[in-house]
């Protein structure tokens, strides 16, 4: 056997991949597929996502929300001006967005990206409060804040 495994490394080694790939195809995979037909990660909202960039009330105050967390985190001597909408706003569903938006600071156009989150899901009675959005990401304020 020791003889067989020292003169054939090569078909072994071919051997040992037909077995993984089989046991990938016939056992792991049946198993992913099962997870996936589940409701495991199945989240139940009133708010469904879109690939389409959408306007509605909630956009529209995510919006607000991530103006009001750059002029935070920016110095108070830039004094930057928003427009008054979104270039483009997505929802992604389960009150989460992402909002691609310019301000000016000095005469300069600046664009940001900015994803939150409403916290309180379908409980719409505290939409305006500032606590109850959770910032995600913002990118796009690297060349301002220097």
């Amino acid at each position: 056997m020791k003889n067989f495994l020292l003169k054939h490394p090569t078909l072994i080694f071919v051997v040992g991949l037909i077995v993984l790939f089989l046991t990938q195809q016939k056992v792991i995979m049946p198993l992913v597929y099962q997870v996936i037909q589940s409701d495991a990660f199945l989240v139940d909202s009133k708010d469904v996502g879109s690939q389409s960039p959408i306007s509605n009330t909630l956009t529209d105050i995510a919006f607000t929300h991530c103006n009001q967390h750059i002029k935070n985190k920016l110095d108070k001597a830039k004094n930057p001006i928003f427009s008054s909408k979104p270039i483009n706003a997505w929802s992604l569903g389960n009150y989460q967005y992402v909002i691609n938006g310019e301000f000016s600071v000095a005469d300069k156009i600046q664009k940001y990206v900015c994803r939150i989150t409403y916290q309180d899901g379908d409980d719409q009675a505290n939409i305006g409060n500032f606590d109850s959005w959770s910032l995600i990401g913002l990118t796009g304020l690297d060349p301002v804040e220097q």
